[in-house]
């Protein structure tokens, strides 16, 4: 089933001296069932790992290691 999310992709910067992350936000219209498909389309480290949690209020969250830097994308149903 299709459904809107409202998504925020961060990439944390590893550097001692620089805590700021680069943090992105869209909106998608996506199968729930595709949602690390879509993933593995954005992130193209055949070696990724990817951890998914569902929080209570709907949220799929996946922590994200490519390559050594990691990462957070969340899926937010709008």
């Amino acid at each position: 089933m299709v459904k809107s999310y409202e998504t925020v992709w961060e990439i944390f910067n590893e550097c001692a001296n620089n805590q700021m992350r680069d943090v992105f936000i869209d909106e998608i219209d996506l199968d729930e069932e595709k949602l690390e498909e879509f993933l593995r389309g954005k992130i193209r480290d055949r070696n990724a790992v990817f951890e998914c949690v569902s929080r209570e209020n709907g949220t799929v969250i996946y922590e994200i290691n490519a390559s050594g830097i990691r990462q957070r994308y969340s899926f937010t149903e709008i």
